[in-house]
């Protein structure tokens, strides 16, 4: 069924800060009966770049994830606010984490990161004809670079040792498209 099924009676804001906005929602549910449903609006959309130069390395940016009380190892990425280009949201989110920059750019995915309780859509490019640069943290990051084969991320994927969706997704793709 590629209709609706649910109807929703009233939306309410329970919370909101610049960057998220949490509402709930009564509704029925397509069962037919009263429910209720929380939703997370993003309000910047996500990307993540996978920068590959001519030997086929690649980085990856280690930072401590506040949500998770935990350290990750993910993809470069970050968020680029709704209404502006996905692509020149990248490009900026690539100079900033790695000083990279690159001449040619591909799309490799579209993602929902988790659908049943947000409307975040993230996109991951392949970056590649890279000039090295100065990066451009923000003052609230504190970010680890690091330099490896791609082959070496793929199989850090494949150990669990990296565990963000968007990186994952895109570390897979450009597996594919790099023929590993």
């Amino acid at each position: 069924m590629e209709q609706n099924p649910w109807k929703t009676n009233t939306s309410k804001l329970i919370y909101e800060n610049p960057w998220i906005k949490v509402e709930e929602h009564e509704v029925i549910n397509p069962a037919g009966k009263d429910g209720i449903y929380g939703t997370v609006h993003f309000k910047n959309r996500a990307m993540g770049i996978i920068p590959i130069d001519s030997e086929e390395n690649t980085w990856l940016i280690g930072q401590y994830r506040y949500s998770l009380n935990e350290y990750s190892w993910e993809i470069p990425m970050g968020g680029g606010l709704i209404g502006l280009d996905f692509l020149e949201s990248a490009k900026r989110e690539l100079k900033e984490e790695t000083g990279l920059t690159a001449d040619k750019w591909t799309e490799l995915l579209k993602i929902h990161t988790s659908n049943s309780v947000t409307d975040e859509v993230g996109i991951v490019y392949l970056a590649e004809e890279l000039t090295p640069g100065e990066t451009e943290f923000e003052d609230t990051e504190i970010l680890q670079v690091k330099k490896l084969p791609f082959k070496d991320v793929l199989e850090m994927a494949m150990r669990g040792e990296i565990t963000d969706g968007i990186s994952l997704a895109g570390i897979f793709k450009a597996a594919r498209i790099l023929g590993y």
